[in-house]
């Protein structure tokens, strides 16, 4: 017998990285859930999970500004804020909005995209995104 927590588990499992995928994709999936839970039409969830990348418009002024209010509506803080608000004040939209935002950051976080630094776009918190540095 092995003596490590979770042998049974396939080694790539104890990559960080990996690791961290597989934490987002169960957060992923139990925001899918919470929307089973809500009354919307299923087509609601497709066609909201994509606005939060609306934040990126703050690029156009600087990166410095464009950093925060990106990491602003992609921090899960936020999301879980906004869902527990309007979960506890039964405020359909809000609640909405909080699945939203947790099923994005999470989707965004499982392709490799973090929080980022205001130095460069393509400085996050997860690394350099594309091929340039490392």
């Amino acid at each position: 017998m092995v003596n490590r927590p979770f042998f049974f588990l396939h080694p790539y499992l104890y990559r960080m990285k990996q690791l961290v995928k597989l934490e987002e994709a169960a957060l992923f999936a139990f925001s899918i859930y919470l929307f089973s839970q809500t009354g919307f039409a299923w087509w609601w969830y497709p066609a909201l999970l994509l606005v939060p990348d609306l934040s990126m418009l703050g690029y156009v002024h600087n990166p410095r500004t464009g950093a925060a209010v990106y990491n602003f509506f992609h921090h899960k803080a936020l999301a879980v804020l906004v869902l527990v608000v309007g979960w506890h004040g039964s405020h359909d939209w809000l609640e909405l909005s909080g699945i939203i935002l947790l099923g994005h950051t999470c989707m965004d976080r499982m392709a490799g995209y973090g929080l980022k630094y205001p130095d460069d776009f393509k400085h996050t918190s997860l690394g350099w995104i594309g091929s340039g540095r490392k």
